[in-house]
């Protein structure tokens, strides 16, 4: 057994000292759980890829401000404090179904609700398939042109496009699909751009191939094979308005002509991996583990600077 100091006898303010410290380390072990807990049901309500990328990028940067601040990094904290802010009013308005909902709930009480996703299950990848080919189909049978983007591993760029079009976001079907494409409609002459189950954008404009031996095709044809060219985590679907025929472009190659079952045929093996990416909220554990990680790096980082610099001052 160990001896006791003699603080313990001769000095109550010792005493009062560590239990004040043992006090501060158990209200930051409680904050930390808050702050988990509250991470966690944020991740919940959006359940969202690309938006759960970015609140974890506005997580790393409070850690940073606190590490800043913590440290006395006063010009530091103050930049990435400011930062933060205009990024929380960012989020703010980029979010606004997902917090009216969160708000909507805490009003009504209903926080067990919280935890529960609001996204439906994602659909199976052959139903995505078979609703993008069906629609192929009757666009190809009644010659009406048409061009889909298809995203197959990683997000796109819009900055890829020559213009982004108009905003979309709706559920995939083949009715919509040839609703857009009907020459009666202000989208038909642009692309559909297609992310796993949604359709995101109409009227997008696609750059075009520049390849001598793709100038005997129309415009849609050159633009798919451009966008392939530029983009290597895309296809391309395009149905000919002169001829009725199906091609797909992948790599700036154009594969045709295609019948529906040999379309069908490539889709599956090439968006199988693709069309099921609705986010699953992480279990606690391993988002608690994801956290400590980055924020211990973050720590290093920061020490490793302070040190570096306290030295140069030597």
């Amino acid at each position: 057994m160990g001896v006791l100091p003699k603080q313990w006898l001769t000095d109550p303010s010792w005493i009062q000292a560590r239990l004040l410290q043992l006090v501060q380390n158990l209200g930051l072990a409680i904050e930390l759980v808050l702050v988990l807990a509250l991470t966690y049901l944020v991740l919940v309500v959006i359940g969202e890829r690309r938006t759960l990328w970015m609140v974890q990028g506005f997580i790393v940067l409070m850690v940073a401000v606190t590490l800043a601040q913590n440290l006395g990094l006063k010009v530091l904290g103050f930049v990435l404090d400011k930062i933060t802010i205009g990024c929380a009013i960012a989020m703010a308005i980029n979010l606004q179904s997902e917090v009216r909902r969160f708000l909507e709930q805490l009003g009504r009480g209903k926080i067990a609700s919280l935890f529960q996703s609001s996204h439906a299950p994602p659909p199976r990848s052959d139903s995505i398939t078979d609703e993008i080919v069906e629609a192929i189909k009757q666009l190809s049978q009644n010659r009406i042109g048409a061009l889909l983007i298809l995203e197959t591993n990683e997000p796109i760029d819009e900055r890829d496009f020559s213009v982004p079009g108009v905003r979309l976001n709706a559920e995939i079907s083949k009715e919509l699909l040839q609703t857009i494409f009907q020459t009666s409609t202000l989208l038909h002459d642009g692309a559909v751009w297609v992310r796993a189950s949604r359709i995101l954008s109409a009227g997008v404009i696609l750059p075009l191939s520049e390849r001598m031996a793709s100038r005997q095709l129309g415009t849609r044809h050159r633009a798919a094979m451009g966008i392939t060219e530029r983009v290597e985590n895309c296809i391309c679907v395009v149905v000919s308005e002169e001829t009725g025929s199906i091609s797909l472009a992948e790599r700036g190659t154009l594969n045709r002509p295609l019948t529906s079952s040999k379309l069908k045929e490539l889709l599956e093996a090439r968006l199988s991996n693709t069309v099921d990416r609705e986010v699953v909220a992480p279990n606690l554990r391993s988002l608690g583990r994801r956290i400590g990680s980055q924020g211990g790096a973050a720590i290093a980082r920061l020490l490793r600077l302070t040190s570096s610099a306290s030295s140069n001052k030597k």
